[in-house]
Formats: structure tokens, C-alpha cells, sequence
């Protein structure tokens, strides 16, 4: 059976746990002291990813675009709901607004031709 993780993913996370016990590993955004053991194994393991080395792919990329999709995709139905409800309120304000100042210029026009 083949090994997930080849001899550079292995030394990087080496390297990264060491670098976690004295104090020394830092995170690459903020430069802030990691202390956890679960994000040295991660910063090993994006700097074997990084030099070509056999890795994994990232497991949590695939299930968080899944999730913001779905998320997404119900608020984007919610919004259009109301949104659709709010342009069918204008338009019937504006078919009834119409409805009235169509009556009063033919009212004024039979009053005129009357004349």
C-alpha cells in the first residue's frame, strides 16, 4: 500500500513541530507564535505543498466551497422572493396610478368636446 505523505511532507512537518517546542514557528499572516499542534502539522504540511512535495489535497477547500454554495444559493432564493414581491407591489401601484389619470384626462376630453 502506497504512503500519503512522501519524505519532504514528512521533514517539513518535522521541521514545524521542532520549530512549534522551542517557540520559534510562526504564522505566515499575522507573524503571531503558533502554539497549537494541529497548525504546525498544517504549516508543514502547505510548505512540502508549496515545494512540490506529495501531499493530500486540502480535504477542508472541497467541503467549504460545497457549504458556501449551498449557502448562498438559499439566501439568493430568499432575496428574489422578496424582491419579486416588492417590483409586483410597484408595478400594481403604478398600473393603478395610471388607471386614474387615464379617467381624468378622458373626463376632461368629454367635457371638452361636449363644450
Amino acid at each position: 500500500m502506497a504512503s500519503r505523505y512522501g519524505k519532504k511532507s514528512q521533514s517539513k512537518v518535522k521541521r514545524a513541530m521542532h520549530e512549534r517546542k522551542e517557540g520559534t514557528l510562526r504564522s505566515g499572516g499575522s507573524g503571531k507564535k503558533v502554539t497549537s499542534r494541529k497548525q504546525a502539522i498544517a504549516i508543514g504540511l502547505s510548505e512540502a505543498r508549496r515545494e512540490g512535495g506529495k501531499v493530500p489535497a486540502k480535504k477542508s477547500a472541497k467541503k467549504s466551497s460545497a457549504k458556501s454554495a449551498k449557502k448562498t444559493g438559499a439566501k439568493k432564493t430568499a432575496t428574489k422572493k422578496t424582491a419579486s414581491a416588492e417590483t409586483s407591489a410597484k408595478t400594481s401601484s403604478r398600473k393603478t396610478a395610471a388607471k386614474k389619470t387615464a379617467g381624468k384626462s378622458s373626463a376632461k376630453r368629454s367635457s371638452v368636446s361636449a363644450s
